[in-house]
């Protein structure tokens, strides 16, 4: 059972004062059987109160505002989880009756959202790999695997080379991105093959087999095994999502998980600063340094800004 302690910093400084700062945060690991948050704490600077609700999918979700005036917006987690190694599908039940499974959830509304996927310029090409494996000899568990080996395989991880308005259409063409991108790639063929799968996000700890993905948030898919249930699949490490990996929330994409956004009034420019340090021991000097502010983003203040700036340093 290895503890991890988490500290995730995410900072806006401002070019002038903002008020009416609202926020969302969905920075709370999800206790089961294979995750036992030991403590958080979570500190925002002008100390407002963090209301906290459940929400569609089971994820914790706190929101704060700050009134008054200020110039800069600080939000540090700080957690202590200890994670459990899962059991892994037996796979023993007869192939045809799995596939049959799945079919019966295609009206499920547990499930119903999980099934949708979004047509784009590798739709066809996915079709194609799909028809060339033949299902009667291939359980759902093991071509979900394969699946993520593919992309393991056919796609680099480069940072910087997708955005945050990246279409699918655009990481399909490079074969190359992070691992924002290589889960919505596995999310749409483990989708298109009938199994319904959700994205997750979390925390990626330091250990020999996962390299990519450290210093930020991380991404990955969970797939509905048949006479399982949901299984993590991480595409960007090719591994299953085990003690390794800490999880935070799950939803039918990003947007329903996303770590934090939120608006403010005020006519500023601003510079987001995003780090996670992971360790698996308790180290009460490990700070944060801050760089010095680059040039500032381009006017803007919405929902949507805030939520292409997380998107873009945060799921690297």
């Amino acid at each position: 059972m290895p503890k991890f302690y988490i500290k995730h910093l995410t900072k806006y400084t401002y070019s002038n004062l903002v008020f009416d700062g609202a926020s969302q945060i969905m920075l709370y690991p999800i206790e089961n059987e294979f995750q036992k948050v030991v403590s958080q704490k979570i500190v925002v600077n002008n100390n407002p109160k963090i209301e906290t609700r459940t929400d569609f999918y089971g994820n914790t979700v706190g929101t704060f505002m700050i009134i008054e005036p200020h110039d800069y917006l600080s939000i540090l987690s700080e957690v202590e989880v200890i994670t459990n190694e899962i059991d892994l599908p037996n796979n023993s039940a007869p192939i045809q009756k799995q596939w049959e499974e799945l079919k019966s959830l295609k009206h499920n509304p547990e499930f119903i959202d999980y099934l949708k996927y979004t047509t784009f310029d590798g739709t066809d090409g996915i079709a194609e790999l799909i028809k060339s494996k033949d299902l009667n000899k291939i359980s759902p568990y093991n071509i979900v695997l394969e699946f993520s080996e593919y992309i393991y395989n056919n796609f680099k991880y480069i940072k910087g080379v997708t955005g945050v308005d990246s279409k699918l259409d655009h990481v399909w063409k490079l074969k190359a991105g992070v691992c924002q991108d290589f889960t919505n790639i596995l999310l749409q063929k483990v989708r298109m093959l009938g199994i319904p799968a959700r994205y997750v996000s979390g925390y990626i700890c330091p250990n020999e087999e996962n390299s990519r993905g450290e210093g930020a948030t991380h991404a990955w898919i969970e797939a509905y095994i048949p006479f399982y249930g949901w299984l993590g699949v991480d595409p960007t490490n090719n591994t299953i999502a085990n003690q390794f990996h800490v999880k935070l929330a799950a939803g039918k994409n990003y947007k329903d998980c996303a770590p934090v956004k939120g608006v403010f009034k005020g006519n500023v420019d601003d510079y987001l600063y995003v780090e996670v340090k992971v360790s698996s021991v308790k180290n009460g000097n490990d700070k944060f340094e801050v760089p010095e502010e680059k040039q500032p983003n381009s006017n803007k203040n919405s929902y949507q800004k805030n939520l292409e700036l997380i998107q873009q340093q945060q799921q690297q």
